[in-house]
């Protein structure tokens, strides 16, 4: 070994040979730019967004005579939510857009905003949708679901036994 094969810009006949990308300053910056938006995205998906990706965080309870779903919908007003129910779905949609505009001595300012939630809640079988109730409090939508009494008659329980 000589000691210019411990030095890297000696080493040029014994150095690999460079990608055809590699040399490429355009294919570099391309990688380079993909890598910066990948690192964001990764962090920015760290964020506890109100309506990360369009799902609303819901909670879903079924007691032994009703269904009921709570949904957080913060910064809505009811005129912004659209509730409908199907046999065995319940949807929930909403929009909120925001636009504030100021304009004093020396400054102008103009924000918007805007977020949207479309969920859809797979129901169980026997609800009667025709007696559906929702109401809005504090941002948070609640909706009973009451079970069909047949529905409710269907239910048994099983006693579990040790073994």
């Amino acid at each position: 070994m000589q000691i210019k094969d411990l030095i890297p810009w000696a080493r040029k006949d014994h150095a690999p040979e460079p990608k055809a990308d590699d040399q490429n300053p355009i294919a570099s910056l391309q990688r380079e730019m993909n890598r910066v938006f990948e690192s964001f995205w990764t962090r920015a998906g760290d964020l506890d967004w109100p309506w990360g990706g369009g799902d609303a965080k819901s909670d879903v309870v079924e007691t032994k005579d009703h269904v009921e779903v709570s949904i957080e919908l913060p910064g809505m007003d009811m005129s912004d939510i659209e509730v409908s129910v199907t046999d065995d779905l319940l949807t929930v949609k909403g929009e909120k857009k925001v636009e504030r505009q100021e304009e004093k001595k020396g400054y102008y300012l103009s924000e918007r905003s805007y977020g949207a939630i479309y969920r859809t809640i797979p129901l169980p079988p026997g609800i009667d949708g025709e007696k559906a109730e929702a109401s809005f409090r504090n941002g948070v939508l609640t909706i009973k679901l009451p079970q069909t009494p047949e529905a409710q008659a269907k239910v048994k329980r099983i006693e579990v036994q040790a073994a």
